[in-house]
């Protein structure tokens, strides 16, 4: 079995923060992925394990990554913003380091909101 560890921080006063730590424990529990959740903010140990694993292309300019970070194992899988295009792609899977004959017995497929977005947008229905 795959394990991925998913690093939040249940004290991040940031709603924002909040919002995307909850969008991948969904995305993870509704694709029956087990994972391990960390609460960086309980342990130090943890928080510098996550910084120091963390690869330096990946890291901000200035300051710490902030949770959301996704790991499989011990290979990064990336921040909120790479799963959220991975997502949008269509390339989540791979992302998270799954095989893609696991991925199809695994996740049933989604219509994404990527998928409404390409629709063409008719502001008057009236005209139709």
């Amino acid at each position: 079995l795959l394990k991925f560890v998913f690093y939040a921080s249940s004290q991040n006063p940031l709603e924002k923060i909040k919002k995307k730590q909850q969008d991948v424990v969904r995305f993870l529990e509704a694709n029956k992925i087990e994972f391990e959740e960390v609460d960086i903010t309980m342990s130090e140990e943890q928080r510098q394990w996550m910084y120091k694993n963390i690869p330096p292309e990946k890291k901000p300019a200035q300051g710490n990554p902030l949770p959301p970070q996704i790991f499989n194992g011990d290979r990064y899988c990336g921040d909120y913003d790479s799963f959220f295009e991975s997502k949008e792609s269509n390339t989540v899977f791979s992302f998270l380091g799954l095989k893609s004959q696991l991925a199809s017995k695994v996740a049933e497929p989604e219509v994404g909101v990527s998928a409404f977005r390409s629709l063409p947008f008719r502001g008057d229905i009236q005209n139709i």
